[in-house]
């Protein structure tokens, strides 16, 4: 018996592949079915089984593609009602994968199909349990989820059910066997995630907050207490799971399609075409094509997308670094944004070839933006990491305004007055001043390095607490 653990750490999401005896089943799979048609061949087995813990809402899932290439059955938890043909087992069934067996333990709560799948050897001994977004390495799933599709799911109802499932069907086992979840930190479908992504159930009965001796009144408010509003591209993602999709070979095909810079400012102006730059922050700052909004591929690149581009069916142009233009046309598309209609042939340096017009953003360094600060002059510094870092520690007198809600929160900035834009490390603060300078502020100036070069410094005085009033 074979398991692995093939790991995405851009979407902090875990698929699985277990092989024996001729044959294969897959849990969770991403969008982008090759390295797991690979896997199998190489091990000269068949995929019998696609085992889905339950409708993702963070990814798109390659359960169809797979299933079409395979002929692998589909395979979903009670109450799931897909779209598609599929097998919706009952809760204890036993599937058969060569000389092991899977049962089938349904645990509603993050949403009301959650499923998870008990891994058995050939003597019956519980080997471990996939648990999806049930069971995390030092938390559970959220369970506000399935409310933004089912609206008289409420999130202390789904949480309710998530303690039922986590006593009856989870805590009972024993403690040896590895817990192997969905998703580690990272993720935003949970908020307590640890770094780790596999564990024995026994740790996490000792460690886990959510698995300590409680009634389900205090559970319920626990698990419910700090959750932030999900990604707006999650709901889009369910539908697509839930209802099927193009396949990814036809979404490769249409975003693979090298423009000219001719043929790129045609298609961005009849098309009205979202250009997405994808080159790194320092680099995009120095020259650009004007209106284009930079998200780094060498970053949280997908989960940022789907935060920020609220039109899952927007249509895309992509600036790359030639060479990476079918690793990004993938992670787009893992995450559902699958209108990508060309990139740019050769990268930046052709548009700067040509003369054509080129925009740029105005970056300093710590010790610069010291100057600025201590000067007397009221230079505005505006930090657009999380609350919660901002609440942890932050620059006196900086106002914030967290990426993750710009297009709510826009508001806030003024449009003639300068601010110093700064993050944890440079990443997020070149996505928000993109961003604002598509839309016409034109005064932001970017801090190199962020808070940890602000920090470092040692130029600035710094709060572990929330300034009553911050004025932007």
């Amino acid at each position: 018996m074979k398991v692995e653990q093939i790991y995405t750490g851009c979407l902090a999401q875990g698929a699985y592949y277990i092989a024996s005896n001729g044959e294969a089943a897959i849990i969770d799979p991403l969008r982008e079915v090759g390295p797991y048609l690979k896997r199998a061949e190489k091990d000269g087995v068949k995929i019998r089984y696609v085992l889905e813990t339950h409708f993702h809402a963070d990814f798109v899932s390659g359960h169809l593609d797979l299933a079409r290439q395979t002929g692998a059955t589909i395979v979903y938890g009670p109450t799931a009602r897909p779209g598609f043909d599929a097998h919706i087992a009952e809760d204890g069934e036993i599937l058969r994968i060569g000389d092991v067996s899977i049962k089938v333990l349904h645990t509603p709560g993050h949403t009301m199909e959650s499923t998870c799948f008990l891994l058995r050897d050939e003597k019956e001994k519980d080997i471990g349990i996939f648990t999806g977004d049930t069971l995390f390495i030092g938390d559970v799933g959220r369970p506000d989820l399935a409310q933004k599709v089912v609206a008289d799911l409420t999130q202390d109802k789904l949480a309710g059910h998530l303690y039922d499932s986590l006593h009856s069907k989870i805590m009972p086992l024993a403690d040896d066997i590895i817990v192997y979840p969905a998703h580690g930190a990272g993720s935003a479908c949970g908020k307590n995630m640890s770094k780790e992504t596999t564990d024995t159930l026994g740790h996490q009965k000792a460690t886990n907050y959510a698995l300590q001796p409680m009634g389900k009144e205090e559970f319920v408010a626990k698990v419910t207490e700090g959750l932030t509003p999900p990604p707006a591209y999650f709901p889009e993602n369910v539908r697509m799971n839930i209802h099927g999709y193009e396949s990814i070979d036809q979404v490769l095909d249409r975003g693979l399609r090298g423009l000219s810079p001719e043929e790129f400012e045609e298609a961005a102006n009849q098309l009205s075409a979202l250009i997405l730059d994808t080159r790194p922050a320092e680099r995009f700052a120095q020259g650009f094509i004007p209106n284009s909004i930079n998200i780094g591929v060498d970053g949280s690149f997908a989960p940022w997308v789907g935060a920020l581009i609220p039109d899952v069916k927007q249509s895309l142009l992509l600036v790359t670094d030639p060479g990476r233009e079918e690793e990004v046309v993938t992670r787009l598309a893992r995450v559902g944004y699958d209108h990508t209609i060309g990139y740019l042939e050769g990268g930046f340096e052709t548009w700067k070839k040509e003369g054509r017009e080129v925009d740029t953003i105005a970056s300093i360094t710590a010790e610069e933006l010291a100057g600025y600060f201590n000067s007397g002059e009221g230079a505005a510094l505006l930090d657009v990491r999380k609350n919660s870092e901002y609440s942890s520690e932050h620059v006196i007198g900086a106002g914030n305004v967290p990426l993750d809600y710009i297009n709510e929160e826009i508001g806030k900035v003024d449009k003639d007055k300068t601010y110093y834009v700064h993050c944890a490390g440079g990443y997020r603060s070149m996505i928000f001043a993109s961003i604002l300078k598509a839309r016409g502020y034109d005064k932001l100036v970017d801090v190199k390095g962020g808070f940890k070069a602000i920090k470092e410094s040692g130029k600035f005085p710094l709060s572990d607490y929330v300034c009553p009033t911050t004025l932007l």
